[in-house]
């Protein structure tokens, strides 16, 4: 979700305006993607590296962010969803982790969608987690270093159960993925688009999904013996 302070910007707001756009489109793109029965969204909202904003940028991150949840986990309830934290809550602000542990909780049984917000997120922090994880698992003895495989990696990265992404969305018009599900992605294909954030309403996000079905994901095989195996399981 890349954009909001440029989108501020030109509008000749304070930056601080981009980002409550931002969060109110969050809850439109949620709305979409649950009309349109994705079973899985993911959302990047803050990175490790964002803790190098100014310093009262990030505070008023944090407080939208508590404004946001408070505010949406009824909603969340009341339309099923589940709510995941991907990332490292540890640095976030206590009353933050607090209402997220409590969403958490709240929507934990809800199984057909789901919301992930990543927060405190990097990929390459996440291999390290799933890494020294992994490890602790080795020195346990539940764990067989000689039986390392992606799969049994994966289920140590903070995704853990949730299947690989199919399409990842870029906004704002950078051609980058800053460090995003970058072993989950490996096989997804990629929408950039020129808006921000705050104008990827519910109409630009299913010009994505519409792009998306367009598109031939042959997972290193041939388009023949694509389809040949469509041939055989139809």
């Amino acid at each position: 979700m890349d954009g909001n302070g440029r989108w501020a910007k030109e509008r000749g707001l304070l930056r601080n305006e981009g980002h409550r756009a931002g969060v109110r489109n969050v809850e439109e793109i949620v709305k979409a993607a649950r009309e349109a029965d994705l079973r899985y969204l993911t959302l990047y909202a803050f990175s490790v590296e964002n803790w190098n904003r100014p310093r009262l940028e990030v505070e008023a991150l944090m407080r939208l962010l508590e404004t946001f949840l408070k505010r949406q986990r009824s909603q969340l309830i009341e339309q099923n969803i589940r709510f995941r934290v991907l990332g490292r809550m540890e640095g976030l602000p206590a009353s933050v982790v607090r209402l997220l542990h409590e969403t958490t909780e709240a929507t934990a049984g809800f199984t057909r969608w789901t919301l992930s917000l990543c927060l405190n997120y990097g990929s390459r922090t996440e291999v390290v987690d799933a890494m020294q994880a992994w490890g602790r698992a080795v020195q346990a003895g539940t764990e067989d270093p000689q039986e390392l495989n992606y799969a049994t990696l994966s289920r140590y990265l903070y995704t853990g159960e949730m299947p690989d992404p199919d399409l990842v969305i870029r906004t704002s018009g950078e051609h980058r993925v800053s460090n995003f599900l970058l072993l989950q992605s490996a096989y997804a294909e990629y929408y950039f688009t020129q808006k921000y954030w705050p104008d990827f309403d519910a109409a630009a996000f299913q010009e994505a999904l519409a792009t998306y079905r367009q598109r031939e994901r042959r997972y290193g095989l041939t388009g023949d013996q694509l389809q040949s195996r469509m041939s055989l399981t139809s």
